[in-house]
């Protein structure tokens, strides 16, 4: 598989673009957001940070206008059988834009040629963003098992 089969054009959605650019990504801009901001990851250090983004397909949608990062999202694959979507923040100013939709919508449609069986995610309070893409809760959640944090 070839870096270019990794990445998709540029989505443009209003005043931002989507792209899977990894030279794009601003990794102190994320950790900022995932590490001071997040639920799910508060306090996590930059070394961290920096090797999820490593060995992961990442995503960013930047402001057209100022280039600045406005949202980013991380995805855990084989790139054949299942993936896992992760570290999605949307920048407090550009939320309520339909932006966090549209970037799960460009996750899901770069995976989809791949023919993956199953993306996962998980989420405490964003269940309407993901449902409008297509994601829906485990029909059999009781068949899931996790090792460790919980």
């Amino acid at each position: 598989m070839t870096d270019s089969s990794l990445r998709q054009d540029p989505v443009m959605h209003g005043a931002y673009e989507i792209s899977s650019d990894p030279a794009r990504i601003d990794a102190a801009r994320v950790h900022h957001w995932i590490s001071t901001d997040s639920y799910w990851a508060r306090g996590r250090p930059r070394e961290k940070q920096d090797r999820a983004i490593a060995g992961s397909l990442n995503l960013g949608a930047y402001h057209r206008e100022t280039g600045e990062m406005s949202a980013y999202a991380r995805v855990v694959t084989d790139y054949a059988t299942f993936a896992w979507l992760c570290d999605v923040y949307v920048d407090p100013p550009a939320r309520g834009t339909g932006l966090g939709t549209a970037l799960v919508t460009a996750v899901r449609d770069l995976l989809e040629p791949h023919g993956l069986s199953r993306i996962m995610l998980a989420t405490a309070d964003a269940h309407g963003v993901y449902e409008k893409v297509g994601f829906a809760p485990l029909r059999n959640p009781d068949k899931w098992m996790a090792l460790g944090r919980q």
